[in-house]
């Protein structure tokens, strides 16, 4: 229901910007095309590789590897293939949705997640460039360490301690 009220105001606000000025709202939405055409085809490939993996893996694999019962070998496992892998963040949740209803537990994805989104292995040679060797390893190991915190407390959150 809140999505159809989101679209609503959206097209409401649309019309307003077009009456008001139809040449910026015509640019606009040409940009807005033009990034999602820029979008589309990382964001179809990483769809397209997590439904392949949640075709080959049953939800008893998945579990097993990253599930609830995986425990912190899990965490540690999802934690890892997180900070290797780069997933932008509008890929990245909605993939973990998937993996969640695939059989992955609670705390393996906010470890995931985290250190999908804060841990850079592959950026790590710009990030060097920029920022220099000791601060890019601190930062990164920080930002590891931090996502198994992170899982720790969505463990706590989910199960009510």
């Amino acid at each position: 229901m809140d999505t159809y009220i989101f679209y609503g105001i959206t097209i409401l606000f649309l019309i307003i910007s077009f009456i008001k000025d139809k040449k910026k709202t015509k640019m606009s939405l040409k940009k807005a095309w033009k990034a999602f055409e820029n979008i589309l085809p990382e964001f179809l490939v990483v769809i397209l590789l997590v439904g392949v993996m949640l075709a080959v893996l049953n939800t008893e694999t998945i579990s097993k590897i990253i599930g609830a019962d995986s425990g912190w070998m899990g965490v540690a496992i999802a934690a890892v293939v997180g900070a290797i892998t780069l997933i932008p963040g509008f890929v990245a949740f909605p993939m973990a949705a998937l993996l969640l209803q695939g059989g992955a537990g609670y705390m393996q994805i906010g470890a995931f997640v985290s250190s999908l989104m804060m841990v850079g292995i592959v950026t790590m040679p710009v990030e060097i460039k920029y920022f220099g060797k000791k601060i890019t390893i601190l930062r990164n190991i920080s930002a590891f360490i931090f996502s198994f915190i992170v899982a720790y407390i969505i463990g706590l959150v989910v199960t009510g301690i």
